[in-house]
């Protein structure tokens, strides 16, 4: 009896009964193979091959021999929040205050901030499908109602004005959340296109959120940041991409005035604050832009071999290669089901990509996503290994 009861006791909520974020999944199962002395090619989980760039490395050998590392303020250390604004006028040509910059432990706890901050239990927030798959589980979690606007080929993947109107005059929505670059797609979104968006968002009283975690890895075109197109936007940024920081778990969110207070009450209770190494680390990556952009050529580097080479390998349909370092593959040609497909590609030819159906559970089985942040000798092998994994089936 009193087995029943701790057992009824220790049952999980109903809102953590949210799926997997399936590239875990993937990245377990090549841990494996590598682990049984197999050579796994890693194009599965988004991050950067290469560490911390030299200056916030030896910013941090500095920092460790100065003294203790204690709590910093909920916000952030101011002289990392100003140089966050700084690199807005850098970059964009656009002066905004370091009283609204946040930073965060990464681009997820960024995510969670705002969400608390801008909705209620039971709003429905619209996002655009295929999309990052945290959306719409952190949204689940939370008790909002993740709300998934498809996208296709006439609008480059992107959710338009046109398409939130539509899904808001359906059943009324509280928020919207864009990326672009954008993951899995690597699609991005025309200044025009993103203007429009907003401009519709601020019209039907949409709260509109831009995830620009990856801006400076743009290849088509330059990125456009959404604090140029609003005041009443926020907009969530992560060291963990351009930055090549993903294991400091650093981000940032630039809001506006009205929620800096609510967020600054919500951090500190959650985290009273981000760890001070991975800060000061970060405000250091902001000196080593040289090295930031040779590695960013690296990646069209990588994306030319793919673009290149999947076709010959059979694998001629894919999304714009705009940003980000994804290319998002149509496999209907060999498989409807993208899981098993990216199972038997990782057991066969040890080459680890994620499944389209993590992205998108309507269309994402015919899909998927491979991450070309590698080295170049690992895309060429890899497009040789896929070819003639292809061939054998």
């Amino acid at each position: 009896m009193m087995l029943d009861s701790a057992r009824r006791l220790m049952t999980p909520s109903a809102r953590s009964d949210v799926p997997a974020f399936m590239v875990m999944d993937v990245m377990a199962a090549a841990a494996r193979i590598e682990a049984g002395g197999g050579r796994v090619i890693h194009m599965e989980v988004g991050q950067p091959a290469v560490g911390a760039p030299g200056a916030a490395i030896n910013a941090v050998r500095a920092a460790l021999g100065s003294g203790p590392l204690g709590y910093t303020e909920s916000l952030g250390i101011p002289s990392l929040r100003a140089r966050i604004a700084r690199h807005y006028e850098d970059t964009y040509g656009l002066s905004i205050g370091a009283d609204r910059v946040v930073v965060t432990t990464g681009s997820s706890a960024a995510f969670i901030l705002a969400f608390l901050s801008m909705f209620e239990p039971g709003d429905r927030v619209a996002i655009a499908n295929p999309g990052y798959p945290p959306y719409r589980h952190i949204l689940t979690a939370l008790g909002c109602e993740p709300v998934l606007i498809e996208t296709s080929e006439a609008t480059r993947y992107a959710l338009t004005g046109e398409a939130l109107r539509a899904a808001h005059r359906r059943q009324k929505l509280a928020g919207v959340l864009v990326a672009s670059p954008a993951n899995p797609t690597g699609t991005m979104m025309t200044p025009q296109a993103l203007a429009e968006l907003i401009r519709v968002a601020d019209e039907e009283g949409i709260r509109f959120i831009s995830d620009e975690i990856y801006h400076g890895l743009d290849y088509a075109m330059r990125a456009e940041t959404a604090v140029r197109l609003s005041d009443n936007v926020v907009v969530i940024n992560s060291f963990s991409k351009y930055f090549c920081m993903t294991g400091w778990r650093i981000g940032w969110m630039v809001v506006p005035p009205t929620l800096v207070r609510a967020v600054d009450r919500l951090h500190g209770n959650l985290a009273i604050s981000v760890p001070t190494l991975s800060q000061i680390a970060a405000e250091a990556a902001f000196d080593s832009r040289d090295e930031l952009e040779a590695i960013k050529h690296g990646y069209e580097d990588n994306r030319k071999i793919l673009i290149e080479g999947l076709p010959k390998a059979g694998l001629d349909k894919f999304l714009p290669v705009d940003g980000a370092f994804y290319l998002y593959a149509d496999i209907s040609r060999f498989s409807d089901d993208s899981f098993a497909f990216a199972k038997q590609l990782l057991e066969q030819a040890h080459v680890a990509a994620t499944p389209g159906v993590d992205f998108d559970p309507t269309n994402g089985k015919r899909f998927v996503r491979f991450c070309y942040a590698g080295s170049a000798a690992d895309m060429r092998e890899a497009v040789e290994r896929i070819g003639a994994w292809l061939n054998r089936r």
